[in-house]
């Protein structure tokens, strides 16, 4: 018994506006691209990825349109010769090497005047020694007689317990709050070292647009600078697998205007200073 094809395809229909209907909306499209920040080194390496990005899009386009183009027309099927001057041609030849070499040279300039940038310490108004442990970070503010362990924040390491009872939804910045954050001033370049205790670790903040390895018996560096109008609170995570604990170890960084921070800093030293007079 034949069917009218109309009676299958409207249940077919209806079935996938239902289904495209309880998909969750989708409406964050920059989140699909690499974030600006809100740093110096930030912007520069956003402002590069763009640029390489669009660079490889005209690519893309011209490459597989002439693929698509060439596979549409010349078919056999429709009495196409393959033209026999193209094969070997010294000019064509010549053309698709030179080409290439010069497009990478043009994006190699700009690239490495980038990284030159990011390696670039110099001139820091302040140093903090980070050191990654297992699970968490210490923090030193070199000269200053000011360290403190950042830890994962306490109901999120309550929530996380197999049976705790605590939905994980309801804990406010699960997995990403630390009891102590890093505390830095906005529009001051702030020089980090960073090392390990244990094994290899990774500090990483994507909104600073950059991330190092911390390494046990090695300093490595790199710098940061948040926008003096953009104080807030910044969130990261070891970006390094580092043992079964891995996922609980954030980094929560709090920049502050200069006065606040100069304030903040001042009571630290003032909490630490018996601690450390006791130890001389």
């Amino acid at each position: 018994m034949r069917i009218d094809n109309r009676f299958l395809k409207r249940p077919a229909v209806a079935g996938a506006a239902a289904m495209l209907a309880s998909l969750p909306a989708r409406a964050d499209w920059a989140a699909l691209n690499m974030p600006r920040g809100v740093s110096e080194l930030s912007r520069e390496i956003h402002d590069m990825h763009m640029i390489m990005l669009w660079i490889c899009v005209v690519i893309a386009v011209f490459t597989f349109g002439a693929m698509i183009v060439a596979m549409v027309r010349f078919r056999k099927s429709k009495g196409a010769v393959a033209d026999q001057k193209m094969l070997h041609n010294a000019r064509l030849e010549a053309a698709w090497t030179i080409i290439p070499v010069l497009i990478l040279i043009a994006m190699a300039i700009p690239s490495v005047e980038k990284l030159v940038m990011i390696e670039d310490t110099s001139g820091s108004e302040l140093t903090i020694k980070v050191t990654g442990h297992q699970w968490y970070w210490q923090y030193e503010y070199l000269g200053t007689g000011v360290s403190f362990f950042s830890r994962l924040a306490r109901s999120s390491d309550m929530a996380r317990q197999k049976g705790s009872g605590i939905d994980p939804r309801t804990v406010p910045n699960y997995l990403l709050d630390v009891d102590k954050p890093l505390v830095v001033p906005v529009g001051v370049k702030i020089r980090l070292l960073l090392t390990a205790n244990d094994v290899i670790h990774a500090w990483w903040v994507p909104d600073f647009g950059m991330k190092r390895d911390a390494i046990p018996g090695f300093m490595n560096e790199m710098w940061i600078s948040v926008d003096a109008d953009k104080p807030g609170t910044y969130r990261g995570q070891c970006a390094e697998l580092c043992g079964a604990d891995h996922g609980f170890m954030p980094i929560v960084v709090v920049a502050k205007p200069r006065e606040e921070f100069d304030a903040w800093l001042a009571e630290q030293k003032a909490a630490a200073a018996p601690a450390l007079a006791a130890t001389e």
